[in-house]
């Protein structure tokens, strides 16, 4: 709504607005695009025209709606979904995304992975099985591996300390 306000304050034309990307109609001067970012900018949002860039906020974005977002099932694996959503090879983009974020596409996923776990375990409400079922984990033994090698702790041991916390904010 931010971006279609805005876009219509400058006169500019689109054709479509969808999270995180705009498709407009013109080209625009150097001077519209300055205006333009400082437009968005003013609501916490940025301007961004290189296409490495903006390929790369995509595959984020397709990253954390589905690990973050979706409580569907992946029918087909993390890779082909990423192509699926963003119409390109998956070795481009995982080229690219190393080559620009200076981490792997996969370890991106599984810092993912593990915040919502973490998520998962502060909220209490799943347990570690269908924790694992959900984040498409082949077992618990494979999410609690993972989550202690990124955290260092066990998701039981996260889990007495997050309810050790609470218990004492509950006595203050």
């Amino acid at each position: 709504m931010v971006v279609i306000a805005e876009l219509e304050k400058l006169g500019l034309h689109f054709t479509s607005v969808d999270l995180g990307e705009v498709e407009i109609r013109e080209i625009l001067s150097q001077e519209q695009k300055e205006k333009l970012a400082l437009a968005l900018k003013r609501w916490g949002l940025e301007l961004m025209d290189d296409k490495k860039a903006i390929l790369i906020e995509r595959i984020k974005n397709v990253i954390v709606e589905m690990i973050h977002y979706t409580d569907e099932a992946l029918k087909v694996n993390f890779s082909d979904h990423l192509t699926e959503k963003l119409g390109y090879d998956y070795t481009y983009l995982a080229n690219l995304f190393s080559e620009v974020e200076v981490t792997t596409i996969d370890h991106f996923i599984l810092k993912h992975k593990i915040e919502r776990v973490k998520e998962l375990l502060v909220y209490d409400e799943l347990s570690l099985t269908e924790i694992s079922h959900k984040l498409h984990y082949s077992s618990v033994a494979a999410l609690s591996n993972q989550f202690k090698k990124i955290t260092g702790l066990t998701p039981t041991f996260f889990k007495q300390i997050k309810n050790k916390r609470m218990g004492g904010l509950e006595n203050v």
